[in-house]
């Protein structure tokens, strides 16, 4: 038995170095491996000997077959590595002189307008923070005054996962961590909450030239003592004049947000039609609304560690989405998911 056992590592070594191709390799493992393999064979043969033969044996058919597939693995490798060599073998020789192509890409609008904003919102003393996409219950709706079974849930058709958690719909899940982050240097030091946290925010709604199913938006609190509705316009009018340029026209509608009180509406008037005639992407309003606004909550400011009675703060949801349109006059929202480089390839990062 010793004697068969050496002589079929012996034969599998030799055939293991005559093949030369996958196929002739996977033939062998099937040859000695297999269900009716040689090496299988031999534990079959088992039954004419004693119990002490047959636990010898036995360890030193494992020990072969175990030596056996590492062998087949190791050519399979070694057939791997040929055969990128012989590619590059392949691979005509290049000429460096020829002179390459500069076609270059560029970022996404999105990120254009959103690094415009942090640069702007960075410049009047805000923080620029980081949220996850997947939030817990608590972190999207109870922690902004939005206790279960409140009907503003209705207002938004949420993406709930397996396991409990949900998709962000909204960037105010960060505002609870924010407030209680910030919180000490407000009470401690005087300084006040100044932060943004951008981010993708997901829902399960039909989609049109003004609506997606998945967006950006850019969330922003500032919080410390009389702090009023006109600090928040003063802030919203200097960035948007500084993404666009100009003077930006604006208005304030009032607006039901279970996280503010008062809430607000932000509209800026159509850049794609100018505000006048109206277009599929103002819904024909000549407005566009951009920014759900307001002076936070007293039970948001209580819920993250901040004293009602003491501070005062606003908060802003800005639509980069809808941002970003209008800056670069695109029409149907959809476009910005859509990946066509034709249309991407328009805009360029001009700084």
């Amino acid at each position: 038995m010793k004697e068969k056992l050496e002589q079929l590592r012996a034969t599998l070594k030799s055939e293991l170095d005559q093949a030369t191709d996958p196929q002739t390799l996977e033939n062998l493992r099937v040859s000695y491996l297999g269900k009716k393999g040689c090496i299988t064979d031999l534990l079959k043969g088992m039954k004419s000997l004693s119990n002490e033969e047959k636990k010898s044996f036995g360890q030193m058919v494992n020990q072969l077959k175990q030596q056996a597939a590492e062998s087949i693995q190791k050519r399979s490798q070694e057939l791997k590595e040929l055969e990128i060599k012989r590619e590059i073998e392949r691979m005509p020789e290049f000429d460096l002189t020829i002179p390459v192509k500069e076609e270059r890409g560029s970022y996404h609008p999105i990120t254009l307008v959103q690094r415009e904003c942090e640069r702007i919102f960075t410049t009047m003393g805000f923080n620029v923070e980081d949220y996850p996409e997947v939030v817990t219950d608590y972190e999207c709706f109870e922690a902004v005054n939005v206790p279960k079974n409140h009907p503003a849930r209705d207002m938004q058709d949420t993406y709930y996962l397996e396991n409990g958690e949900l998709l962000k719909s909204q960037t105010s899940a960060a505002q609870n961590a924010i407030l209680k982050k910030y919180g000490p240097q407000l009470k401690e030091k005087g300084m006040p909450i100044r932060a943004i946290f951008p981010g993708r925010c997901f829902r399960n709604e039909a989609t049109d030239a003004t609506h997606e199913n998945t967006f950006f938006q850019m969330e922003g609190v500032m919080v410390d003592k009389n702090i009023s509705i006109s600090n928040l316009i003063y802030f919203m009018k200097t960035m948007l004049s500084e993404v666009f340029q100009k003077d930006i026209k604006v208005r304030l509608r009032p607006g039901f947000f279970p996280f503010v009180e008062p809430g607000f509406e932000l509209d800026i008037s159509c850049l794609i039609c100018g505000g006048d005639e109206g277009c599929p992407s103002c819904n024909h309003s000549g407005w566009l609304e951009l920014c759900p606004c307001g002076m936070i909550h007293p039970e948001v400011l209580k819920e993250g560690g901040i004293d009602p009675e003491e501070y005062t703060g606003f908060a802003f949801g800005l639509g980069l989405t809808r941002l970003a349109m209008m800056k670069y006059g695109i029409k149907d929202i959809r476009d910005l998911n859509s990946g066509s480089l034709k249309v991407m390839s328009q805009f360029t990062d001009d700084k």
